[in-house]
């Protein structure tokens, strides 16, 4: 745990409603929460105890909801220097059309779009943020480090997914063959991003998990020593699975089995795994999910964007599979932002097969919180306001022109507008007050994240 002792200084935050998203889905009309040092120290209804000692700030939260942080469970940082490219492509077309270019990334652009990915979604009330990178071209630079440092100074509290891809057009994969690392070399990385960085103790600010790409980017070998790797050093394990039909005829013609089936031939179901998408799924597909208690990271307006589908979210909910929500790479959900996503995910998913009855706004909620700590293996520190976790929250303001008709703050957050963040702590530090990030200078980010992705477009397109 960070070394702060908790009764050192106190913050009180009052007068608020409060979604504790614990077991009980208990929730406060009006409540307070404690925060001594980097932990909850009480929540419930009404004004905080009196005779508390060592209270540096109190927050008077009238017109607000309090909430667990946002917790996101797939992302691609380096995508905010390619937004708005290959606008009306399926995921295979998208994907070919964009390799080129980020096989041309180095560690500055990684860096500024880290820091860009990283501000939008934690002004937005992300408290803990993953990332998926899997494009290392040759002589780049440390590109994980870039991401890591970028979390580390914005101080969001991050899980850096080191990935990889081996399979290259030569062998019958989707990436180019410059875009690829060979097999040794990727195993060899991953297990070094590992001793180097991550750190499993309770309240970590940095995990590391073993993520080769997709099916249709690394191979067999690489799947499988990669899931080896992975328990070998005690992490988790994350890769893309059953995205699109096309994902499907691809694992099908080349492997002889769909997508679910063919992971678990590999290794790549379990209670240490979580997948992005899983979109294209049948019953069994569910059912082992369910069986091996492999978690989903749900991301619809991705999904969307790139016309792959509706996930079935209910279905697996209601058979017990673990599901976070994610705002996927910012080049097929350009608003990367992940409170978005609530509503979204309850909407996409009414579209189904269960209509009105697919999701609530309280399970959207779940899904964004505690279904995303679920997912990343962190329930016993993060995902619910709860005495004891970290004190990641956010205070939403629900009582301005766009929320203050619906008495139902829950709903207000879900279903209104994108409400604004007043105040975000992570790890009992505000890293969002009064609507600005405190760690960093946005817009300084934004002319930084333009310049680079200004570079790499001259780049991309001087090479061919």
């Amino acid at each position: 745990m960070t070394e702060r002792a908790p009764s050192a200084e106190r913050l009180v935050i009052e007068n608020c409603a409060i979604a504790t998203v614990d077991a009980d889905d208990t929730e406060y009309a009006s409540g307070h929460l404690v925060i001594a040092g980097n932990v909850i120290e009480s929540v419930g209804a009404g004004p905080a105890p009196e005779g508390l000692s060592g209270v540096v700030r109190r927050v008077d939260g009238t017109g607000h909801l309090a909430t667990p942080g946002l917790v996101n469970t797939h992302h691609h940082f380096y995508q905010w220097i390619t937004r708005g490219l290959a606008q009306d492509c399926n995921l295979f077309d998208w994907l070919v059309s964009l390799y080129p270019t980020w096989a041309r990334i180095d560690e500055d652009m990684v860096h500024a779009a880290a820091q860009g990915s990283l501000a939008m979604m934690a002004r937005g009330g992300v408290t803990t943020a993953m990332d998926h990178h899997y494009v290392f071209p040759r002589g780049s630079g440390d590109l994980l480090g870039a991401e890591i440092r970028a979390a580390r100074d914005m101080g969001v509290r991050f899980t850096a997914a080191r990935g990889s891809m081996d399979r290259g057009e030569s062998d019958g994969g989707l990436p180019p063959d410059f875009a690829v690392e060979t097999t040794e070399d990727a195993l060899r990385a991953t297990e070094e991003a590992v001793d180097r960085h991550h750190d499993s103790s309770f309240g970590s600010m940095l995990h590391i998990a073993v993520a080769p790409c997709s099916p249709f980017s690394v191979s067999t070998e690489l799947l499988s020593r990669a899931a080896e790797l992975a328990r070998r050093k005690g992490v988790r394990l994350h890769t893309h699975g059953s995205e699109t039909v096309e994902e499907e005829k691809f694992c099908h013609e080349l492997f002889g089995k769909g997508p679910t089936d063919y992971l678990e031939s590999t290794g790549w179901l379990g209670e240490d795994v979580w997948m992005a998408h899983c979109v294209h799924m049948n019953d069994s597909d569910v059912a082992a999910f369910a069986r091996t208690g492999t978690g989903v990271a749900h991301c619809p307006s991705s999904n969307a964007r790139l016309g792959a589908g509706i996930a079935r979210v209910p279905d697996m909910l209601a058979s017990g599979v673990p599901v976070g929500l994610g705002v996927d790479g910012t080049a097929s959900n350009e608003s990367g932002e992940l409170h978005t996503e609530l509503r979204n995910a309850l909407l996409v998913n009414r579209l189904g097969a269960h209509r009105e009855k697919a999701l609530n706004a309280r399970q959207a909620l779940r899904l964004g919180t505690y279904g995303g700590a679920q997912v990343l293996g962190r329930t016993a520190e993060i995902g619910s306001l709860e005495a004891g976790k970290l004190a990641d929250l956010v205070l939403w303001k629900v009582d301005g022109l766009g929320h203050s008709s619906i008495a139902d703050p829950v709903a207000a957050l879900v279903l209104g507008a994108a409400a604004p963040v007043t105040l975000s702590l992570i790890d009992g530090r505000p890293v969002v007050d009064q609507g600005r990030l405190t760690t960093v200078d946005e817009d300084a980010v934004a002319r930084t994240t333009r310049d680079e992705a200004r570079r790499l477009a001259r780049i991309a397109a001087d090479a061919g």
